[in-house]
């Protein structure tokens, strides 16, 4: 298996999440999706030793002023993903690592959310970082089979984490 680095900051002040769990959480995802869809992802014929991201978690005044600065939306998101890994024409392995990219995830957003489908904070969270890794791995839902895909995708990397 891969090395996967995931870096984590939390800048949002009203829910200090155990990082170092969703880190693992993360890394669990990453390799059921690796196992079960590399070859249909944007890694399929690289070479590579290590594949690393970011995770930031925030607040949706911070996903606001992304989404209006960079992908001229003016509205807050609950997570927003850059993939620049899979989004790029130039995609590059440097020094056997592959840098996927990042994910920005409101945490306000998350507990409003995990409220409203009767589900724990910490459920939802893990079910965003799921969503956002598939991101990362160049996969997207313009098309209702798409979202489904995802969604099916998602709810299987749960239930082999066990949140």
């Amino acid at each position: 298996m891969n090395d996967i680095l995931v870096i984590s900051e939390n800048i949002y002040e009203d829910w200090k999440i155990d990082e170092k769990f969703f880190i693992g959480i993360a890394k669990k995802i990453l390799k059921f999706y690796l196992s079960e869809i590399e070859e249909k992802s944007c890694l399929k014929g690289f070479d590579y030793d290590k594949i690393s991201f970011d995770i930031l978690y925030c607040d949706s005044k911070k996903t606001h002023e992304i989404n209006r600065e960079y992908r001229e939306k003016d509205y807050p998101a609950d997570i927003i993903t850059f993939a620049i890994f899979a989004d790029s024409d130039d995609r590059f392995v440097f020094d056997g690592e592959i840098n996927l990219g990042e994910i920005i995830i409101a945490l306000d957003k998350v507990i409003e959310e995990a409220d409203k489908k009767g589900v724990t904070k910490e459920h939802e969270l893990a079910f965003l970082i799921s969503h956002g890794i598939l991101h990362l791995l160049g996969f997207d839902h313009q098309t209702m089979e798409e979202y489904n895909f995802i969604i099916e995708l998602q709810n299987r990397a749960l239930e082999y984490v066990k949140i």
